[in-house]
């Protein structure tokens, strides 16, 4: 039989109870408000580890802009998607919205020649226009931060005509080519510089912050950095027992003590173990023993699928060196450490480093230290057996 279930694990999806997101909800709306009454306002970027619900965060965001009357549209960077792509159709959306007004069509033209540049020249498979060889020509440049900037001054400028702000949310923005970032943060730059009211809500793993200050060094001053993190006790509380009070079943003190412990404040994992442990209960109270009955399976799932997903893009080389890193015991560990647990230079590991930071697997906390954008992702493969046989290859 078919049992309603209030935990909604997954990438993404929307929890019933979003828990300790308020303030960051509460400042960014006030933004927005500043953004619709045309006051400069820096863009907002969120950071934080798989799982910690930066996905979820930004949608709920969207969904605010939207209430608002603000253009918006959802881009999400894969490691094989064309950014270009996604933002000249967002950007011919936006064009889309004004032309259905008549006493707009008017700034309309400026703007889709920028598009139309942007797509020949950076996205020549795109089809999106048929343009002739002269035109085409015509339209072709070789410059992509002047292409984008063009791109975003002109919409920016429509915008600002037609009192509709623009927001852009851009999730996964570790997987940006390095030449598209730099561009976006250029055309953004640009856009704020002349008042136009064009904003980014952007999410991504931690390595994101280097990559902004790689870009331009400026990048600092044109958004507003936040750390999206675990719950603390009272968060995750309210993440375990509110989902559940509209179906009038609540927790023991000992079964929300220990989901906490076992979830280490997770959302993705609270939600996941939640999830198991609900469908389980018999009756509306859930008990401790109804959590560590079910324990085995949260864990058995998360190594099935959330973990095992990550480690399985994995080369034999990533893995090896994925190995020495929860060799050292505790993390985050020093590159040194895992040198000296392959019993390799650090020089020759650099290139299984740059693999897994490049793939979301690892990130660099501080200078010299690496830890697993995935949490408690170190447990896993100590659960693996072919970390335990590598251990004893290596002993």
């Amino acid at each position: 039989m078919f049992k309603i279930n209030p935990y909604r694990p997954g990438a993404g999806l929307m929890p019933m109870y979003i828990a300790g997101r308020d303030e960051d909800i509460e400042s960014v709306n006030e933004m927005f408000d500043a953004l619709k009454m045309n006051v400069p306002i820096q863009s907002v970027i969120f950071s934080g580890l798989r799982g910690v619900g930066k996905t979820v965060l930004i949608n709920k965001l969207q969904e605010s802009a939207e209430e608002k009357e603000i253009f918006c549209k959802h881009i999400e960077i894969e490691e094989r998607n064309d950014f270009i792509s996604q933002i000249a159709e967002c950007s011919q959306a936006f064009l889309r919205k004004i032309s259905t007004k008549e006493k707009f069509k008017y700034l309309i033209q400026k703007p889709l020649d920028a598009i139309k540049s942007l797509v020949l020249s950076f996205n020549p498979n795109d089809n999106t226009f048929s343009l002739s060889l002269q035109e085409r020509e015509l339209y072709t440049s070789n410059n992509l931060t002047q292409s984008l900037t063009e791109v975003f001054t002109t919409i920016g400028e429509v915008a600002y005509k037609t009192e509709i702000p623009i927001c852009f949310f851009i999730d996964e923005i570790q997987y940006m080519k390095q030449n598209e970032l730099s561009a976006l943060i250029a055309a953004l730059h640009r856009a704020n510089q002349l008042g136009y009211p064009v904003m980014i809500i952007g999410a991504g793993l931690p390595k994101i912050y280097k990559m902004l200050s790689d870009a331009k060094s400026y990048s600092e001053r044109l958004f507003l950095y936040k750390v999206i993190g675990s719950l603390n006790f009272e968060q995750s509380k309210k993440a375990v027992t509110e989902p559940a009070k509209k179906f009038k079943t609540s927790y023991t003190e000992e079964a929300i003590n220990k989901i906490i412990s076992i979830t280490k404040g997770y959302p993705f994992f609270i939600q996941q173990l939640c999830q198991i442990v609900y469908a389980q209960k018999k009756g509306n109270l859930i008990s401790g023993e109804d959590v560590d009955n079910n324990v085995d399976t949260f864990f058995k799932l998360l190594d099935t699928g959330f973990f095992k997903s990550r480690y399985e893009r994995c080369a034999e080389s990533d893995k090896k060196f994925i190995f020495a890193m929860v060799k050292c015991g505790e993390l985050p560990c020093a590159i040194s450490n895992i040198a000296k647990n392959l019993h390799k230079s650090v020089n020759s590991i650099s290139t299984s480093r740059a693999q897994l930071i490049n793939k979301g697997i690892i990130y660099s906390v501080k200078y010299k230290e690496l830890d697993f954008t995935v949490p408690e992702f170190s447990g896993f493969i100590e659960r693996l057996d072919e970390y335990q046989q590598w251990c004893n290859e290596c002993s």
